[in-house]
């Protein structure tokens, strides 16, 4: 069985709330560093339950074939042996909407890592998320809502999925922070030479590069004027904010992202490290 968040999570109270009031969104984004594809489940067994009271009940035939992932309504886009999920994956994926449900009056669509979901896969996804049959459902989890595009975003409803607090950013990675807040090419460079020079390993540079991207993702929500939710970094992401156009930070947090991506995929530190300054120095253009 897949695993479950606990019935006193707040997410789990939402949930429920939204349900008895007959309110489940059609498009969600799940953010945070809790269980997302647990939370992702347990909102496809409330859209699928036939409890007539308390949804998800857990305890009706459709609540158990979703958790224990055989329910035929509920499909997981998800390819852990690739960066990216494929273009023929998306596009079949686009046509099973158009597919009537097997069992239930919904199918969900779970996308459990949006890092795999790139800008062209999000556009084609955007029209069935916004045109798509009343019957369809999906739910995005991501580490960040700025891990979409905004034409995804305006058409979702954001939930939390943190069961607990978040890791503090670590020092070094709100340094960087700081030194790309400064708007220049220098201070950047001389920093990540100096950790090219100090022989930083490659797991080691993929959680500074993601916990920067954190604080620069919470930095673009307040471009936008969303109020993230409370980090560590909230200092440096403010300076972000403030600092870098939305473009420059978009950009920034793009490839933050890809680069954390990169280390996980066994590129060398040194080449990440040169890469991502000449992309800054692009940025700055």
């Amino acid at each position: 069985m897949a695993r479950m968040i606990p019935e006193t999570d707040p997410l789990a109270r939402q949930v429920r709330a939204l349900a008895r009031r007959q309110a489940l969104p059609h498009a969600v984004i799940l953010t945070g560093s809790g269980e997302p594809l647990a939370a992702a489940r347990y909102l496809a067994a409330a859209l699928l339950c036939r409890s007539g009271d308390q949804r998800p009940c857990l305890r009706c035939e459709a609540c158990r074939k979703v958790m224990e992932d055989i329910h035929p309504d509920v499909r997981v886009a998800q390819d852990e042996s690739r960066k990216e999920l494929s273009v023929e994956a998306v596009r079949q994926l686009r046509q099973d909407v158009y597919i009537l449900p097997n069992e239930g009056e919904r199918k969900v669509y779970i996308f459990a890592d949006c890092a795999q979901l790139n800008e062209r896969d999000q556009n084609v996804l955007l029209k069935i998320v916004e045109e798509g049959p009343a019957y369809a459902a999906f739910v995005f989890c991501a580490g960040s809502a700025a891990e979409l595009l905004p034409t995804i975003r305006s058409r979702c409803v954001e939930l939390k999925a943190r069961s607990g607090d978040e890791a503090p950013v670590s020092d070094q990675a709100l340094e960087l922070c700081r030194a790309f807040a400064g708007g220049k090419v220098l201070p950047v460079a001389q920093l990540l030479v100096s950790w090219e020079n100090r022989r930083v390993k490659r797991e080691q540079l993929e959680q500074i590069l993601q916990d920067a991207w954190r604080v620069c993702a919470a930095a673009l929500l307040l471009r936008e004027g969303k109020a993230p939710v409370a980090q560590s970094g909230a200092e440096e992401s403010a300076a972000l904010s403030r600092a870098l156009s939305p473009l420059r930070l978009q950009k920034l947090t793009d490839c933050l992202h890809q680069f954390a991506g990169e280390c996980r995929y066994n590129v060398g530190p040194g080449h990440v490290l040169g890469a991502l300054t000449a992309q800054w120095e692009t940025i700055l253009g």
